[in-house]
């Protein structure tokens, strides 16, 4: 019984130092470069709930956005700019004053809500373009057909 005992021992021991051996030439097969590679780039992606597809002049359009992250980093910013392609009106963040046009906007949350107001009885167009701090860009277009109303007709009273 103490041969056998003994046995085990030795067969679990040598299988001990085997994969510390293994383990050992993987660690140092490994680390062959000299630099680590360290992930920069945190590609993201917008996702743009619908919206009406057409605007009255003065009426105003809530435009819900998210930011998707493929990672977290915590130094990482977003910016939004827009262009008014087509028509006019205003577009701003929540409460903010409305944006100018192509000037960047830090971006404080990455679900959040634009809202645009129409001041144009033509068709509106306009690009929108968020980038992080590393220089990933995504643009998208929303478009507004003018909202016609039918004219009120008053016929006689009875």
């Amino acid at each position: 019984m103490k041969n056998l005992i003994s046995r085990w021992h030795t067969s679990a021991g040598s299988l001990f130092i085997g994969l510390i051996g293994i383990f050992g030439i993987l660690f140092l097969t490994g680390c062959e470069k000299e630099t680590l590679d360290v992930q920069e780039v945190f590609p993201f992606e917008v996702k743009v709930m619908p919206v009406p597809k057409e605007i009255a002049i003065f009426e105003t359009v809530e435009i819900r956005i998210s930011i998707i992250a493929n990672g977290n980093y915590l130094g990482n910013k977003y910016y939004i700019r827009y262009f008014q392609n087509e028509g006019h009106g205003r577009l701003r963040y929540y409460d903010h004053k409305p944006y100018v046009p192509n000037d960047s906007y830090l971006i404080e949350k990455e679900e959040f809500r634009l809202y645009y107001t129409s001041e144009s009885t033509v068709s509106q167009s306009f690009d929108v373009w968020i980038t992080d701090s590393f220089g990933n860009e995504k643009q998208f277009t929303l478009q507004f057909k003018n909202k016609k109303f039918d004219p009120i007709i008053i016929g006689p009273i009875r």
